[in-house]
């Protein structure tokens, strides 16, 4: 009867748990990356990577780059598409929903709690000790992510070159990310095809360690739900669309166009299709339209949502949420305030994110059997090389915003990047973060230990007087 009840599941559960990795296992990993998940895109990355290729392998590092290189290509937050990804490959959808769900569940939690406290007493002031000290320590893990990819990724001096480039273009004259990536693609690819060794892929479980777990099952022969179909892409096609955009339809058409719940839906639906290269990319013109155009918030509102949202667990375009929640704040209508702000900023995210679920169901089948292609193997290479350039970038941007007060923005000769103002210092996020740096790479302290001590010595230095 055994045999039979495992041959009957064979096409079922068994497939999905045939790697050992129970469903709550994965859901009490999951859950704790998303908890670590401060510090942006990088911060996020370094954390998925440090759980999942370094600590658990469940993945390998060539095949955790495959992923990361298509979810960098996508609109929307490419840590938590990597998630959902990830998730995908080792339960299914279910587990992709799980991954990429709890990625974002704490922030929005996060950032509504924040909101309530915003909208009420018009600054969160209780709380910004605590994440003063969460940034820095923040800052250390970012470095560390670039530390730990880069060592990996930059494995000879054209990936260096390659990485080197794409961060001066990005940081030093604003190029827009799609054509870095793209460009990088193209000489990736004709190096595979020309036989230049230095475009070979990265060697599969990274390094000497043993096959990754998911590697190890996936194998050459994809299982049922990594292979990719027409009829499976139609049907997903269909059931993330509809859950995206039905909502919309029903707002528009009950509430008019000019209802602020509609335009909320309109407009962050437009900006999950056109938020290619992160957060950063987009969120000067979300600024822009939230302030001038639609009026839903004052300019210094935006910041500090910015700032809930850099020191909150989950993806930086969280933001988006407290833009929601403020929107409806404003304009209730017949609801109470804060009623409206609460759907107000749950209809944003829905909208946000809703497309990234669809994106990966239905493309991810169709990256997974590139895998080993020798041309496309060459493009993702050098891909991954400017990644590192990119999340370099990032870095250095969370790094200006966290150790200065002041910065001047450089707008000519081509250049277009902010310079610190090097009297607006501020010495007290420098030692903290020189602290939390010290901790983790020289005396290789826990990264739960170091975020909860920075928040502790935040804390202290608001009581002393010191911030």
């Amino acid at each position: 009867m055994e045999a039979t009840v495992d041959k009957s599941a064979e096409a079922g559960a068994s497939s999905e748990y045939a790697h050992g990795i129970s469903f709550g296992e994965a859901f009490r990993v999951w859950l704790r990356v998303a908890l670590l998940s401060f510090g942006g895109p990088a911060g996020q990355i370094a954390v998925m990577h440090r759980i999942l290729v370094e600590e658990k392998n469940w993945i390998s590092e060539s095949r955790f780059l495959h992923a990361l290189n298509y979810c960098m290509l996508l609109p929307g937050p490419e840590a938590q598409q990597l998630a959902t990804y990830i998730g995908w490959l080792l339960h299914r959808t279910a587990g992709g929903i799980m991954a990429g769900g709890l990625f974002i569940l704490p922030g929005i939690v996060a950032i509504m709690g924040l909101s309530y406290i915003y909208a009420a007493y018009g600054n969160v002031g209780v709380v910004e000790a605590l994440f003063f000290g969460l940034k820095c320590a923040v800052l250390a893990i970012v470095v560390q992510a670039v530390v730990r990819v880069g060592k990996r990724a930059l494995r000879n001096r054209i990936m260096i070159a390659l990485a080197g480039i794409a961060f001066v273009a990005i940081f030093f004259f604003n190029v827009p990310f799609p054509i870095i990536i793209i460009a990088a693609g193209v000489i990736g690819y004709l190096g595979a095809r020309s036989g230049r060794p230095e475009f070979a892929a990265v060697e599969h479980g990274g390094g000497g360690k043993k096959t990754a777990i998911v590697d190890s099952l996936l194998g050459e022969e994809l299982p049922e739900h990594v292979r990719p179909s027409i009829g499976k892409a139609l049907k997903v096609s269909s059931i993330w669309l509809l859950l995206w955009l039905v909502p919309v339809a029903a707002l528009l058409i009950g509430l008019g166009p000019e209802n602020v719940f509609s335009q909320i839906a309109l407009f962050f639906s437009k900006m999950a299709m056109v938020t290619f290269g992160g957060a950063y990319a987009v969120l000067a013109y979300v600024a822009q339209q939230a302030v001038e155009h639609y009026h839903w918030l004052q300019p210094r509102e935006m910041l500090d949502g910015l700032g809930m949202a850099e020191t909150t667990p989950g993806p930086l375009i969280m933001v988006l949420q407290f833009v929601g929640f403020m929107a409806a704040f404003r304009d209730p209508g017949t609801l109470s305030p804060m009623m409206a702000a609460t759907l107000g900023g749950l209809l944003a995210t829905w909208v946000t994110f809703m497309p990234c679920f669809l994106w990966i169901f239905l493309g991810a089948p169709f990256v997974e059997t590139l895998r080993g292609n020798k041309g496309l193997a060459g493009a993702l290479t050098a891909i991954t090389a400017a990644v590192v350039g990119v999340i370099l970038n990032l870095s250095i941007w969370f790094a200006l915003h966290t150790l200065f007060r002041q910065t001047d923005p450089v707008r000519s000769f081509g250049l277009s990047f902010d310079m610190p103002v090097l009297s607006s210092i501020d010495i007290a996020a420098f030692v903290l973060a020189a602290a939390a740096a010290t901790a983790i790479f020289r005396l290789n302290v826990g990264m739960l230990w170091v975020l909860a001590g920075s928040c502790v010595a935040g804390v202290a230095l608001r009581l002393a007087g010191l911030i």
